[in-house]
């Protein structure tokens, strides 16, 4: 019997790990929201909140190609108190820088492999980055973009 192997296109795999990603976060207790502008004028694949008002950032790569070619993670770092990479399970974890942590995930469910720094921020960011992801978060529930 042949063994059948898929192979996803670039999108197909970042929306794959998104959608696990995004799931792990939830299943964890946060609240994420996909494609978060933040103030530098990054954009954040997933950014979530924690039960205790924790900020997560998590950057999907959906290949090598792609992490080679945007090397802007550290421009995350200062809008979240934890950041993570979130890739499929045939990412090669050794590319990856160790100082963020990992999440390895499919279209199901992913699974935290390594942890990150906890980083705190400063209050006063913490409570604008909280006011904006609310306002974003209701903003998009009423089917409209701020």
């Amino acid at each position: 019997m042949e063994a059948l192997v898929l192979t996803l296109s670039r999108p197909e795999t970042t929306d794959a790990v998104t959608r696990g990603a995004g799931r792990l976060m939830a299943a964890l207790g946060y609240a994420p929201l996909l494609e978060v502008t933040l103030p530098n004028g990054r954009r954040a694949d997933i950014m979530a909140v924690g039960p205790r008002g924790q900020i997560t950032i998590v950057e999907v790569k959906s290949g090598i190609a792609d992490f080679r070619a945007d090397q802007k993670w550290g421009d995350y770092l200062p809008f979240c108190d934890a950041f993570y990479f979130a890739v499929a399970p045939e990412f090669p974890e050794g590319v990856l820088p160790p100082e963020p942590g990992l999440i390895v995930a499919d279209a199901f469910d992913g699974a935290v492999v390594r942890e990150p720094p906890a980083t705190p921020l400063v209050g006063a960011r913490r409570k604008a980055l909280t006011i904006a992801f609310a306002r974003l978060a209701a903003m998009r529930a009423l089917g409209s973009t701020p």
